[in-house]
């Protein structure tokens, strides 16, 4: 995923820097859970789900915070929602 949709995994990556300043970008894999890659609390998670809700106009509901373990999820799902 990385490859054909770059724009918005950093897109993703920068919001979670808001949260996470010391991620680094080049170091996350997309095939990995991302809350343990960077050590993201519960609380950290919700923000994080939340920014990318507010950055980038997308309604993520609570039934699918579950589906959502990897940055490759991540851009996956978002990029279906986006249309």
């Amino acid at each position: 995923m990385t490859d054909t949709h770059p724009e918005l995994r950093a897109n993703l990556i920068a919001i979670l820097r808001t949260i996470a300043p010391e991620v680094e970008p080049d170091e996350l894999r997309d095939d990995r859970p991302l809350r343990q890659q960077v050590d993201l609390d519960s609380m950290d998670w919700l923000n994080f789900l939340i920014g990318i809700s507010a950055a980038l106009k997308v309604t993520i509901p609570e039934a699918d915070y579950g589906r959502l373990a990897t940055l490759g999820d991540l851009v996956a799902y978002v990029r279906a929602k986006l249309g």
